[in-house]
């Protein structure tokens, strides 16, 4: 029996092995910031670093590695090489994250201290620079605020020019800016002087007012992610339970690495 030439046709078309378009299932964020950010361990807790916290907000296609550090600034974090280690690693399509102030802000420490429209902004741009460099996305975030209220109850904000430096900056480059500072104040302002010891690292033993426990972490997690979708940096299938309960509970904290 002859083919036709469409059977013949088709018949060589079921033979070529069909070519798939190859794309990055997944991508990384890398968090590059402070101890308000950080891994804590069973040693700390219950600190808890927002940075803990973010995974239950993003979908697995969005993996979180946390490599902000206890203590570091804008510019302790890039003169130790962890801003390096990082760029080593990142990827074409993956995320940085960058959260610096805190430390930055320690005048008589000259390996931290950085001046905020000189300084704070260079180092904050190399960490920008870095990242477009390789192809991934750079995206500032303002400090987090401190719990600290006035005798009339007002939430005071505690970072003075910083904020509004990296506003500034990420302005001028071109950059996503997560505006976390303004709501964290907001979010102190809103649950007052008292509700807002349950959301930081008040113990028997400890009255810490600028480190979270769990709820927190995930009170300010929450806030990045919310700002990671206004700003679409992430699209709405990225992101998950906004809305929703994330129960303290869900927070661990592994044995410390050896050192």
């Amino acid at each position: 029996m002859s083919l036709t030439r469409r059977q013949v046709s088709s018949a060589a078309l079921a033979a070529v092995p069909l070519v798939r378009k190859s794309r990055r299932e997944s991508r990384t964020l890398y968090i590059a910031g402070d101890s308000t950010a950080a891994q804590k361990y069973a040693d700390a807790a219950p600190e808890t670093g927002w940075g803990m916290a973010l995974p239950f907000f993003l979908r697995k296609a969005v993996r979180v590695a946390n490599r902000a550090v206890n203590g570091r600034s804008s510019k302790s974090f890039v003169d130790e090489g962890r801003l390096d280690a990082i760029l080593a690693e990142i990827r074409r399509g993956d995320l940085l994250l960058i959260q610096f102030a805190h430390n930055d802000e320690k005048a008589t420490d000259p390996a931290r201290y950085t001046e905020p429209w000189t300084t704070y902004q260079e180092y904050l741009r190399r960490c920008v620079e870095g990242a477009r460099a390789r192809g991934a996305r750079p995206v500032l975030a303002t400090p987090v605020e401190r719990r600290r209220f006035d005798a009339g109850g007002n939430a005071r904000p505690t970072h003075g020019d910083y904020p509004a430096a990296m506003r500034a900056l990420a302005a001028k480059e071109g950059v996503a800016l997560l505006d976390i500072e303004a709501l964290s104040l907001a979010l102190w302002q809103r649950l007052g002087a008292e509700e807002t010891k349950s959301y930081f690292n008040w113990t028997a033993t400890e009255q810490d007012n600028t480190h979270f426990n769990p709820p927190g972490a995930v009170a300010v997690a929450r806030l990045v992610a919310q700002e990671l979708l206004r700003t679409r940096v992430l699209a709405r299938s990225a992101v998950v339970r906004l809305d929703e309960d994330v129960p303290a509970s869900w927070i661990s904290w592994p044995p410390a690495p050896a050192s």
